[in-house]
């Protein structure tokens, strides 16, 4: 064999096993399916799909800066010490909060399984004449936590003597006479029996020195519903256990057009074992449901709506021991989720008499004014 014969076969050989090679079937890793997230349009907009699971997920809340003068109120002017001669000084009340909200929802064979949450926290000074009433971070609060399955719900919620009837309108200094207590877990049922009528029936814990039941024997709270395009008709009553007293509360919605809504509330509670010695001083003459003062009380407002951005809402609320409170505010949409509102608050109140706990109206009774002015962004 020449050198010619051996260089083309060995040329023929490399060609042959180049072409084999060049038959085989190139193998390329497919990359795995991305998963995006659904939108779930079932219980309204926001929800999407927790990837991997069947149920519908919201995140919101809201951050929100509030500037405060006066003396009224929980969210008015504050007072603290002077730095250079420690006489006490009025202030400003700052406070920024950042509220984080989640809603979940899934279909079962026994109903909707929803849960909602919602936690706050909170920067500012406080209320209180201190020696030095400094800004700070103030306690994180969990305001509600609870699961419901169809018309069950238990956990942290506020209690159902107000939400169900409703909170006492649209201004911010709604309780200057206060409605009823709010943060308690409860136990509850909802009950919707078509045509408008719905009603509830809450076992609730309570909270604080005075709310918190004293035995196994929760508070109860029962209410009824009618709702139409008119408005609605809401009655609520609630057993008090820690001093078996009994109140109740009845309200009345009206939407009077497209621009104006009206309403009104009567509550009326039995006080006879909240003079109890033990407990007066604490609780005011007041349980944990009957927070007005004496045995009635009278709240009414109602909103109007100038445009798609401008709103003005009012209260006047008024009890037994002729506390009155007046609140009035101007809300305004600058854009889509950014709401400043500027409220005006009066309160006419008194105190407990140094000799007698069961006399609020004595000789300290007085006038105050306030004002609010908040940004809030919600999303």
């Amino acid at each position: 064999m020449n050198i010619k014969s051996l260089l083309l076969g060995s040329a023929a050989a490399l060609i042959a096993v180049s072409g084999a090679r060049a038959a085989d079937a190139v193998v390329v890793a497919e990359p795995e399916p991305a998963e995006y997230v659904k939108i779930c349009d079932v219980y309204g907009a926001g929800y999407f799909y927790i990837p991997g699971t069947e149920t519908c997920l919201r995140i919101g809340g809201y951050v929100r800066y509030d500037i405060g003068v006066g003396d009224v109120g929980t969210f008015n002017g504050s007072k603290t010490a002077d730095h250079e001669d420690g006489s006490v000084n009025d202030t400003w009340h700052k406070n920024t909060r950042f509220t984080l909200k989640t809603w979940t929802g899934q279909e079962t064979e026994l109903g909707t399984l929803k849960t909602y949450t919602e936690t706050r926290f909170n920067f500012g000074n406080d209320n209180a004449i201190e020696f030095a009433n400094t800004a700070h971070n103030k306690d994180v609060s969990l305001n509600f936590a609870w699961i419901q399955l169809g018309g069950l719900r238990v956990g942290k919620d506020e209690s159902a003597f107000d939400t169900f009837i409703g909170y006492a309108g649209n201004v911010i200094q709604d309780t200057l006479v206060p409605y009823g207590d709010f943060d308690t877990n409860v136990v509850q049922y909802y009950f919707d029996a078509g045509n408008g009528f719905s009603a509830v029936v809450s076992l609730e814990e309570g909270q604080g020195v005075v709310g918190t039941i004293d035995s196994y024997v929760p508070h109860v709270v029962g209410g009824l519903k009618w709702t139409q395009g008119w408005g609605a008709i809401t009655g609520v009553i609630a057993y008090d256990s820690n001093y078996e007293e009994v109140a109740g509360k009845v309200r009345l919605d009206v939407n009077v057009n497209d621009a104006l809504s009206l309403w009104v509330m009567g509550g009326y509670g039995t006080d006879d074992n909240l003079n109890d010695p033990t407990y007066a001083i604490p609780a005011g003459g007041r349980g944990f449901y009957k927070q007005w003062g004496g045995n009635w009380a009278v709240w009414g407002g109602g909103t109007y709506k100038f445009n798609e951005k401008t709103s003005f809402n009012a209260q006047v609320s008024y009890d037994d021991w002729k506390n009155l409170g007046i609140a009035a505010n101007i809300a305004y949409d600058v854009v889509p989720g950014f709401t400043v509102t500027a409220e005006v608050d009066y309160l006419n109140a008194g105190k407990f008499d140094d000799a007698d706990f069961s006399n609020w109206t004595g000789a300290d009774k007085k006038s105050s004014i306030g004002g609010i002015l908040r940004f809030q962004r919600s999303f």
